[in-house]
């Protein structure tokens, strides 16, 4: 086996970027577990002693592919939050904010959905179980002020629409492709005419 090396400050960004692009395509396609540093090196047309150039493990490059995906997701997140939207606004922020990310990071997303009930038992990944209870607070405060604000129905079960929107949104992962026929506002926009016709209040 080929010794390990620690990354290089030196390695291209660019070749670094391209590098974990590939291994996401590869972790995602195949999963985390069946997936060696071998099988990415030869996607990347590379030895596997070259990979270990820019990264020390394939643990190292699965963190660096999630946290990358989720530190985006909550910069847009945040803005959202923070814009003093009403609570459909926001949901629809949202919604179109996570559509997006699907398109930035599609491989993430779907390595993120089949592995991270697995991968949050791990000291190096305890990160996912802290977005987690993020992600579920922002999502149940925006349907409750809403609900509170009688702008979504009075018998709404929040709980319950958290976890439709959250599923139905992220799965989007496994058949969205980047450049199809539909942007990712066109698909958020689609999307929410489908679910706030049934949680808002009938005028």
């Amino acid at each position: 086996m080929p010794t390990k090396k620690k990354p290089q400050v030196t390695a291209a960004p660019a070749r670094r970027r391209e590098l974990l692009e590939t291994a996401a395509e590869v972790f995602a396609e195949q999963g985390y577990n069946a997936t060696t540093v071998r099988k990415i090196a030869d996607h990347a047309g590379m030895l596997a002693g070259s990979l270990y150039y820019h990264f020390d493990s394939k643990e190292s490059m699965l963190e660096e592919i999630l946290r990358t995906f989720l530190d985006e997701l909550w910069d847009g997140y945040d803005t959202v939050l923070g814009a003093g939207l009403g609570p459909r606004e926001t949901l629809e922020a949202l919604v179109t904010e996570s559509f997006r990310e699907i398109d930035r990071h599609r491989a993430a997303v779907a390595i993120y959905q089949k592995e991270s009930k697995q991968l949050v038992a791990q000291e190096r990944f305890g990160f996912l179980a802290e977005s987690q209870r993020r992600f579920e607070k922002a999502w149940l405060s925006t349907l409750e002020r809403g609900v509170a604000a009688r702008v979504f129905r009075a018998d709404l079960d929040v709980r319950l629409t958290y976890r439709f929107v959250r599923d139905t949104v992220w799965v989007a992962a496994s058949w969205y492709r980047p450049g199809g026929q539909h942007s990712p506002e066109e698909i958020a926009r689609q999307y929410l005419s489908m679910v706030l016709d049934g949680i808002a209040v009938r005028e």
